[in-house]
């Protein structure tokens, strides 16, 4: 039986405020009846927000990738919702930005290929 993709789930220290941020960035509501520590986001897949007392230390082995019409706007926009920049990338044939979310989990947002 092969398995389905069934959620994205971050830890995190401050659930409000990541399920926040990425409910902004991606234009997804959080879900009604989230419980302190616990926060979702509506649609699929579902994104995930679960309170843990560590903080993050090391850099992600998984990260998501983002696809914009506009790069630069897709970038200012992430920024001016609490996102930090930290690298401008084009290599084969891809052209990204690489992004930290407010608890620092990276992440990207590439421009879509031409059609």
């Amino acid at each position: 039986m092969t398995p389905k993709l069934a959620a994205i789930t971050f830890d995190c220290n401050d659930t409000d405020k990541l399920a926040g941020f990425w409910s902004a960035l991606l234009d997804r509501p959080i879900a009604e009846g989230s419980i302190e520590g616990y926060a979702t986001l509506t649609g699929e897949p579902m994104w995930a927000f679960i309170g843990v007392p560590e903080p993050k230390t090391a850099k992600n082995r998984v990260h998501v990738d983002l696809t914009v019409a506009d790069l630069a706007a897709g970038v200012e926009r992430a920024v001016s919702l609490g996102a930090t920049r930290h690298g401008d990338y084009d290599e084969a044939g891809f052209v990204w930005t690489t992004l930290t979310d407010p608890e620092g989990n990276e992440f990207d947002i590439a421009a879509e290929p031409p059609a």
